[in-house]
């Protein structure tokens, strides 16, 4: 047996050893710092492509996993302090995540109209740009055309990398003094709900030390809501899906702390390394599968259409920006929050807790998406079926 036979065997065939070697290798690149920008986690996203294009295959069952834990940890983190939060902001949040949608949508179909590009593969690069499997699931179903899955490929790498930037560039670009920022962030956050938690503690049943009772009861519910299914017109369903059901599972279970004497409760130290070991494995299933076949892809359809891709990302986010800024006053920490949450970005949400320092972030990113989330399915079934 040659040495190459046998790396091809022992090596390439190991899912495990692909997963990660892909992760050993993705932090590496993520961690070069360019301008003072650096990707971090979504690195892996990238090394991930480029296995991808050489034929490496990641199990659907590692990029489910990886979301499910990362969405049902910032559901956790956010709980305490999320109700409160959009109780305040309510209209903001739901006006930014239809108004970032819109935005994509308006883009899609003035791609499809001016350059003549078609339906299927463009509703297939809005749902990439916006990064949304719920809403390419949509696009597919409405086009009937698995050359939505295409569109996708192409734009869904500049979305995941473009938004992640953005978060780091904001501040700079802004010369943000981020400890003040984060000062006034938590203060107008309030912190009555951590302390009431801490009071509560030892009066509590807790049915295991580390929290991994409540963690799997908030993914078991959230797959039972992810599996309910709302009619649309058409003839299409709306269902929030594996990103959707565990977020909102776990934003409740974490606004509660506890049911009676029954502590739902989980370690931030725990949810903190689940929400990064999460975020690790859906980068590396989205990105090997949107790396297959990705250079003949462009090759076939033109560089153009990586462009129009980007301008998917790019035009929701900068308006959704100003108008979070301008017209609805909202501080820097919630406009981020929201864009995160407006573009369905996990990865953007991940990089942006590191930058901003404080989990409170990911109230305003759950606050908004949402609204994003249901926004973007109808929009990709409406231009598939009208278009």
């Amino acid at each position: 047996m040659g040495v190459i036979q046998w790396f091809q065997e022992n090596i390439v065939s190991n899912t495990l050893m692909m997963v990660f070697l892909i992760a050993v290798i993705g932090y590496l690149v993520g961690s070069i710092r360019i301008c003072g920008l650096e990707l971090g986690t979504a690195g892996i996203l990238l090394v991930a492509l480029v296995f991808g294009h050489f034929g490496i295959e990641i199990p659907d069952l590692v990029r489910e996993l990886g979301l499910i834990c990362f969405v049902t940890s910032v559901g956790f983190i956010a709980g305490p302090k999320f109700f409160r939060n959009f109780k305040h902001n309510a209209a903001s949040y739901i006006l930014l995540g239809f108004l970032v949608i819109a935005a994509g949508a308006l883009v899609c179909v003035a791609i499809i109209k001016v350059f003549g590009i078609p339906t299927d593969i463009s509703v297939g690069m809005m749902t990439g740009a916006l990064t949304s499997t719920p809403g390419l699931a949509a696009a597919l179903e409405a086009t009937g055309s698995d050359a939505a899955s295409v569109g996708y490929g192409i734009a869904y790498p500049f979305g995941v990398v473009g938004v992640v930037l953005f978060v780091q560039l904001v501040p700079k670009l802004l010369k943000v003094d981020m400890a003040a920022e984060r000062a006034s962030f938590e203060a107008a956050a309030g912190v009555e709900v951590e302390e009431y938690h801490k009071t509560k503690k030892e009066a509590l049943f807790y049915a295991d030390s580390m929290g991994f009772f409540p963690f799997s009861l908030a993914i078991a519910l959230g797959i039972i809501l992810a599996k309910i299914e709302i009619p649309l017109p058409g003839g299409a369903v709306f269902a929030l899906g594996t990103s959707g059901g565990p977020l909102i599972a776990g934003l409740i279970l974490g606004h509660f702390g506890h049911f009676g004497r029954l502590s739902v409760q989980v370690e931030k130290h725990v949810l903190e390394c689940l929400r990064e070991f999460g975020l690790a494995l859906f980068l590396l299933g989205a990105g090997s599968q949107a790396g297959a076949g990705f250079v003949e892809i462009l090759k076939e359809h033109g560089l153009l259409l990586f462009l129009y891709g980007a301008l998917m990302t790019l035009i929701p986010m900068f308006v959704g920006y100003f108008f979070a800024v301008k017209v609805l006053h909202l501080n820097l920490f919630n406009t981020l929050g929201s864009i995160c949450g407006g573009m369905t970005s996990t990865p953007a949400l991940g990089t942006l807790i590191r930058v901003a320092e404080t989990d409170d972030v990911a109230s305003a990113y759950a606050a908004t998406y949402p609204i994003a989330l249901v926004s973007v399915v109808l929009a990709s079934q409406f231009i598939g079926i009208f278009l």
